[in-house]
């Protein structure tokens, strides 16, 4: 997958300054292959990739961003309550071996964190974050639709009556917002079309 290639990878370590390290990215690609997982995978890292590159030029730290993106589902257990945190704790131990100043891994951390209760951040690269981090809801609905069936295969061993009240729930979270998408590129590009999904993934739910 060229846009996760390793050379990519190291082009965004060495604009932070840090040292190529073959090794780390290999772990995070075998992390993002872990047999549990079907949308928390490489390829939800290439398309956040992707949509970065589109609005790279409109965020302030955009390296800091995808070095969080690449990092957010490092630690993926569909049953963890602690996967965020797990995963920022890695972001963070593996920055600091290598060099990155305090305030860099701080705003990288605080990336990965607010991708656990996806409120709307105060910094402008937050909202960045969450937004490409949430531009799946925004897709063609047969694009979406294989991502609610991927979302039920990591969670298959919840029942399916527990799974169907929990996961509603976390959706109409989101239609109940004023915006799903808080900055303007995002909410022009995929407002409508998530709240569609939305609303037609809680009534299959809700069946």
């Amino acid at each position: 997958m060229e846009i996760c290639s390793l050379e990519r990878w190291n082009r965004l370590c060495r604009r932070m300054g840090l040292a190529a390290d073959a090794a780390t990215y290999s772990d995070l690609v075998v992390a993002h292959a872990e047999k549990h997982r079907a949308y928390h995978t490489l390829d939800h890292i290439a398309a956040c990739l992707r949509h970065l590159d589109e609005v790279r030029d409109q965020t302030e730290r955009p390296d800091e961003i995808e070095m969080a993106l690449w990092f957010h589902d490092a630690i993926y257990k569909p049953l963890s309550g602690t996967n965020e945190e797990d995963s920022a704790d890695w972001a963070a131990d593996w920055l600091a071996k290598r060099g990155a100043e305090d305030a860099v891994i701080s705003r990288i951390v605080t990336h990965i964190l607010n991708t656990k209760s996806h409120g709307t951040p105060e910094s402008l690269d937050g909202q960045f974050m969450l937004d490409i981090d949430l531009s799946i809801l925004g897709t063609p609905k047969h694009v979406y639709d294989q991502f609610e069936k991927d979302v039920r295969f990591e969670y298959r061993r919840v029942p399916k009556f527990i799974f169907r009240k929990k996961r509603a729930e976390i959706l109409s979270g989101f239609l109940e917002r004023n915006r799903i998408y808080a900055t303007e590129y995002f909410y022009e590009k995929l407002e409508t079309q998530a709240r569609k999904n939305l609303l037609q993934a809680i009534e299959m739910l809700q069946r």
